[in-house]
């Protein structure tokens, strides 16, 4: 675990530092290196962590179970369930929001039907919280 944790910091550390090198640097102009680099340090990021959900975190939760039920399994499908409804929300509400301010930025009078979108994209996040909490009333 102490792997991954160190592999992790330093992908993020090594992301820091050609960010500054490339701001620094005024020959990349078009930000196609940039991207290039951004794209690799998220991936390699992003599959680190999944190891750790998928692999470890598992090994993890059934370690501090003392009387070797999974409750610790419950703890973290409940935070889980609340993060990604709270990622996948935030998401719907940047596209929904955005997308609203630019219809009534044209038509005033269609205020009151985009703010039922952008309260339907919050909804997630209440769907989430929900069933973190009937996850948690079955711990």
């Amino acid at each position: 675990m102490y792997t991954i944790v160190a592999i992790a910091l330093f992908i993020v550390l090594m992301t820091i530092g050609c960010g500054v090198i490339l701001l620094k640097s005024k020959e990349n102009a078009d930000g196609i290196k940039v991207k290039k680099i951004l794209k690799f340090s998220l991936g390699s990021y992003i599959s680190l962590i999944a190891l750790f959900l998928f692999i470890l975190a598992p090994r993890v939760a059934f370690a501090a179970a003392s009387d070797g039920s999974a409750s610790g399994l419950g703890f973290i499908a409940a935070a889980v369930s609340t993060g990604l409804a709270t990622i996948g929300a935030g998401y719907a509400v940047g596209a929904v929001g955005s997308s609203a301010l630019g219809a009534v930025s044209e038509d005033p009078g269609i205020l009151g039907k985009t703010l039922i979108f952008v309260g339907l994209a919050e909804g997630i996040a209440i769907y989430g919280l929900i069933v973190s909490i009937m996850i948690l009333g079955r711990i």
